[in-house]
């Protein structure tokens, strides 16, 4: 973990995201904290990369989303 002063914040919420989408089968191979959120101090957590994902995570995460309403 970094000294970034809201690292804790944004590792838990990425841990919670995919714990999330784990729970219905997905995983986004690419996501992560966004390295150049570090680069600077800001007031506010770094962001998650949400990355890429094949056409067939895609669809299964928009029918995911679309149950849940």
């Amino acid at each position: 973990m970094s000294d970034h002063p809201h690292d804790r914040e944004a590792v838990a919420a990425l841990d919670a995201l995919r714990a999330a989408l784990a729970a219905h089968g997905l995983t986004l191979p690419s996501l992560d904290l966004h390295p150049l959120s570090y680069a600077g101090r800001y007031d506010s957590p770094p962001l998650i990369t949400l990355g890429n994902c094949n056409p067939a995570t895609a669809q299964r995460l928009a029918d995911v989303l679309r149950a849940a309403r």
